[in-house]
């Protein structure tokens, strides 16, 4: 109690002093690798939910036991899951198992897509700032619209008549 400021200038030396020791620091991403030495991340978008396993590799990519060529037989899906790969230039550098269910096969390659971004963040931390430039790292939230009563569809009305 013998401390206590007494006068507004004691109060602004007190001030002073709380500023110059909170220094907000950068947070610090650590790598996350499970007992195998992989890094996991789930990914999602629209209806699809994508589990993937990262660890270092030859560059095999396998999605639901098969070939991700092979389950994603349209080259556009093909680049899209390649994407943060080639951004972060790791494109034969790891071996990624993924796992996708739910939705089409467009949401699958986005939810997979999403997933290999975050593992590649927990896998190697410093390449964060790359992907989240490029947009990997953020989840696509559109699903769609719910149908609602007395329509045919969400927005859709029934056709009019006069009659």
């Amino acid at each position: 109690m013998a401390n206590e400021p007494k006068t507004l200038s004691d109060l602004s030396d007190l001030q002073g002093e709380v500023v110059a020791t909170a220094e907000p620091s950068a947070p610090v991403h650590l790598q996350k690798l499970d007992t195998y030495g992989r890094a996991y991340a789930t990914g999602k978008r629209k209806n699809a939910v994508a589990r993937v396993w990262l660890k270092p590799g030859a560059g095999k990519i396998t999605v639901n036991g098969k070939t991700f060529d092979a389950y994603f037989a349209r080259p556009v899906l093909q680049m899209l899951l390649k994407q943060p790969l080639v951004v972060a230039s790791r494109l034969d550098q790891f071996d990624i198992t993924a796992t996708v269910a739910g939705g089409g096969l467009s949401g699958q390659a986005g939810a997979v897509r999403h997933g290999l971004s975050k593992a590649l963040t927990y896998y190697e931390p410093e390449l964060r700032g790359v992907l989240k430039k490029g947009g990997f790292l953020t989840r696509d939230s559109r699903i769609v619209e719910r149908k609602k009563y007395g329509r045919m569809k969400a927005r859709r009305s029934f056709q009019f008549s006069k009659r």
